[in-house]
Order: structure tokens, then C-alpha cells, then sequence
């Protein structure tokens, strides 16, 4: 897993951000044991304590749960990560449609860029 950061926000909301996107893609699947929290750091280049904030959020949200002795896991709920996709599919688009209606494009015009889009996808 490759970890970039963006200097303008705090690194612990983007490791939570890109944890959560390890989830739902599944490069961590439901009950699979996570690297400790050092090897994690490491692997992102960050502190530990700045790694362990953002575990304790996403253990917190439900999303990892932790074994004594065992060490932490992704959570076995299905329904709750099916959630989190949904939610972050949501955000997406959302926040897409803005930046869209800030370059002066309706919605309409930008469904109809994104019908064509796809029709262009499909027929290659």
C-alpha cells in the first residue's frame, strides 16, 4: 500500500481516509490481522502515535476491532463496511457535482459529460 499525503491537512484524518479505502477495496478483507501499529508507521512514514490516533478512531468507528494479545483486526460486519462504501461513494460525488457547479456546469450538463464518458468507455 502506497501512503500520500496532502501537507494542507492533518496526516491522522488521512491515514484514517486511506485505511478506510483499504477496507472497501479489500486490500485489508473482513477479520484479516493488521501490521502492528509500528510496522504500520512505518510502512506510511509517520509517527506511531500518529498511527495509533487514527486506529483508535477507526476502532472507535467500528471498523477495527482489537484481540488482547492478538493485535487488531477489520471487522467481520459486512453491513458496516458495505456502509462505509456507500457513505464514501456518496461524499464523492457530492463533493464532484461542487467542484463541478463551481466551473459553471449544471447538473444536467454534467450528467450528459458522464453518459458520454461512459459511452465512449464502452465502445473501446
Amino acid at each position: 500500500m502506497s501512503w500520500i499525503f496532502d501537507s494542507n491537512r492533518p496526516i491522522y484524518t488521512q491515514l484514517i481516509e486511506q485505511m478506510k479505502l483499504s477496507i472497501i477495496s479489500q486490500v485489508y478483507p473482513a477479520a484479516s490481522k493488521l501490521p502492528s501499529v509500528r510496522d504500520l508507521a512505518a510502512q506510511a512514514g509517520v509517527n506511531p502515535n500518529t498511527m495509533q490516533k487514527a486506529l483508535s478512531e477507526l476502532e472507535r468507528e467500528g471498523l477495527v476491532y482489537t484481540q488482547r494479545t492478538a493485535g487488531r483486526f477489520i471487522t467481520e460486519d459486512a453491513q458496516k463496511v458495505a456502509k462505509l462504501k456507500e457513505n464514501l461513494v456518496s461524499n464523492e460525488i457530492t463533493n464532484f457535482f461542487q467542484k463541478m457547479q463551481t466551473m459553471g456546469f449544471t447538473n444536467q450538463e454534467v450528467l450528459d459529460a458522464i453518459h458520454s464518458t461512459i459511452k465512449e468507455e464502452l465502445s473501446l
